[in-house]
């Protein structure tokens, strides 16, 4: 059993929202919920009654009506609230309890100083971009694309497009012209909202050109509106911000929209192949993150809520929606590490951030920097903070309580684009173990399958969901027989959500990561999970960080590891030997990879995740697809016909 590294204490249990919310279903439903996992239970045996008192204890601004679910027995025909209407935007525009003078948004660069907008403001700029779209002829339906950066001006033009039932459709301005042109041109959007330009590690990185070449490439634009970060002429490009605020401020219509019609369309990473167009209903999305936030995660109004991401990745849709909790939203743009590794925690004590969330990644960044905001900073306010993108190794969970906080929920999530949320969540009334996400979400019926289809308990297998929940994508965007949407979750199971992740379901409930299944290594037949073999060797002092993959050599596979080493140490025997026998004494004598080589960086989607399947491909000389969805295709050359990799 993993060591246990937070208790809730039972002041703070019983403040939480998870345990008012398990204390009036109780009345509700008249049985008597004591633990996390009795709630869970009954939200996943008896779905419809969850997901509809949800609704009213979230008190979603719509009219509900009588069905809550239909052909619930078929997972992938299932229909969830068919009578139901309601505006996304009108349910994240809730005037707060402070008065439309609370603070709604603050927003940071790098080393700039923080700006805040009021909720008056927000709803005054809102009510102008509503406006100015609705004289552009925007209706219901229609596409609305951001090219944009993690700005206030961005919240603004998605409620205002979503204000007039409006799809929002966003990238961010790191993506070549090529990614963003062939993920918009595929949705084709009748305007583009983009940034001018963006600020990374002090630079200043003028986009104007490749907002150029997208309006060339895509004839459904007749209107682009630029966003203001850089504070560069617009008038070459498009109209500028300014200018569309200059149009009177109307009271905001909220078109009426049936819960599962179209609300946001993103994007999957495109490393595979041609982008996936994954289209999210109104009511799922703002159903399931009502419930990840106010539940699981504790957001209370005027809570600060800090996310670090891009507009190119989930995480952004779910940020933003913690509006409709009347949190505040905590933005920022640019390095989190410039202009040094303090600025992001500084940015916690100055505006008082509730809830901080990261990428796993970013957390092991500062552990290997010897970063301890515990030691420099007071996080007073800070309570829960969460940790996405990729595998949590249990090192990093003793690096958050020995350096960030002590007394802190750290909620590993896991979901993902598929369903803009998360399956694997974190829970204030439960306790964290080390190396294991707390909980699975209420109302997600999640197994884990053995190779026979089999849930089990203490081993490891398939991440699957057995049962239907509202924020399963409406469908794939331009896949009119539905074949694709169907190929990528329904095709391995019948009737079964199979999500693609390596996991263990452990005896407390909680849930560890070993990876993607797709990039599980299969030496002599046992399945691995990188993340096994990525823990141990990016401990070692001379490893910055690392990748594997599984070659088809010799009728069988062998593990082959490739690291980045930190500068002024080389790969010799000694090190090779040192990086052996650490991953045989933590993992098994097949871990032990075959082949270790050293290279001077990793291939990654913009979202900072290692592409392994893209490497695969590389050393077996098979094309890859689509590497401008990287942030760095050109590091894919380093792993081709390496000539260690051909005895």
């Amino acid at each position: 059993m993993s060591a246990l590294l937070w208790q809730p204490s039972a002041m703070q249990m019983q403040s939480s929202q998870m345990y008012h919310f398990m204390q009036w279903a109780s009345v509700q439903t008249q049985q008597s919920f004591h633990t996390y996992d009795e709630l869970y239970q009954w939200s996943i045996q008896d779905s419809a009654q969850f997901w509809s008192l949800l609704w009213d204890y979230t008190q979603v601004r719509g009219t509900k009506g009588e069905r809550i679910l239909v052909h619930g027995e078929d997972i992938e025909k299932a229909v969830w609230f068919p009578d139901a209407q309601l505006n996304f935007a009108e349910n994240l525009l809730r005037k707060p309890d402070g008065g439309g003078n609370t603070v709604a948004i603050y927003f940071k660069v790098e080393d700039q100083p923080v700006r805040t907008l009021t909720f008056n403001q927000l709803l005054d700029q809102t009510q102008r971009v509503a406006q100015w779209l609705k004289t552009q002829g925007v209706q219901a339906g229609d596409r609305v694309a951001g090219y944009v950066a993690n700005t206030p001006e961005t919240v603004i033009a998605m409620l205002a497009a979503t204000s007039l039932g409006a799809i929002w459709t966003s990238t961010s301005p790191d993506f070549g012209e090529e990614s963003v042109i062939e993920r918009f041109g595929q949705t084709e959007p009748k305007i583009l909202f983009a940034v001018d330009g963006y600020f990374y590690n002090g630079k200043r990185l003028d986009i104007r050109n490749k907002i150029k070449a997208v309006q060339a490439a895509i004839p459904s634009i007749e209107q682009t509106i630029i966003l203001p970060l850089l504070d560069l002429e617009a008038s070459e490009v498009g109209t500028a911000w300014s200018e569309v605020l200059k149009t009177a401020s109307m009271p905001l219509e909220f078109v009426p929209r049936h819960f599962n019609d179209p609300l946001y369309i993103l994007y999957s990473s495109g490393t595979t192949g041609k982008p996936k167009c994954i289209t999210h209903k109104v009511g799922g999305v703002l159903l399931q993150h009502l419930k990840e936030q106010q539940l699981h995660s504790d957001i209370r109004p005027h809570d600060k809520v800090f996310y670090f991401t891009t507009c190119g990745w989930m995480m952004w849709n779910w940020l933003v929606s913690a509006l409709a909790s009347q949190a505040a939203l905590v933005l920022y743009e640019g390095s989190p590490f410039y202009p040094s590794g303090q600025v992001l925690w500084d940015y916690v004590d100055e505006v008082g951030v509730t809830l901080f969330g990261t990428s796993a990644k970013y957390l092991e960044a500062l552990n290997k920097h010897g970063i301890t905001p515990k030691t420099t900073h007071n996080l007073s306010t800070l309570r829960t903070l969460c940790s996405t993108g990729s595998v949590l190794a249990p090192e990093s969970f003793d690096y958050v309580y020995q350096a960030i906080k002590t007394d802190v929920c750290l909620s590993s999530i896991s979901g993902g684009t598929d369903i803009v949320s998360c399956f694997v969540l974190g829970s204030p009334i439960v306790p964290v173990y080390k190396g294991a996400s707390q909980c699975r979400g209420l109302g997600m019926a999640v197994e884990v399958f053995n190779e026979d289809g089999q849930a089990v308990v203490g081993q490891k297998g398939e991440l699957v969901c057995t049962k239907t929940f509202p924020s399963q994508p409406a469908f794939f965007w331009g896949d009119a027989t539905g074949e694709k949407y169907h190929n990528a979750y329904f095709a391995h199971y019948p009737n079964v959500w199979h999500h693609g992740d390596y996991v263990e379901l452990t005896e407390q409930g909680g849930m560890i990561i070993y990876g993607r299944s797709d990039a599980t290594l299969n030496p002599g037949g046992v399945r691995i999970g990188t993340a096994e073999i990525y823990r141990y060797v990016e401990q070692l002092d001379e490893v910055l960080e690392s990748i594997a993959i599984g070659q088809d050599w010799d009728n069988d596979v062998r593990v082959v590891l490739f690291v980045v080493l930190k500068a002024g140490y080389l790969l010799d025997e000694a090190l090779k030997q040192k990086i052996r026998t650490t991953i045989r004494q933590h993992c098994t004598p097949r871990h032990v990879p075959a082949k270790i080589i050293p290279v001077a960086a990793i291939p990654r989607t913009k979202s900072g995740k290692i592409v392994e399947l893209a490497v695969r491909e590389v050393v077996h000389n098979r094309p890859v697809k689509n590497t401008h969805a990287l942030a760095n295709p050109e590091a894919l050359e380093l792993y081709r016909d390496l000539p260690e990799l051909q005895n």
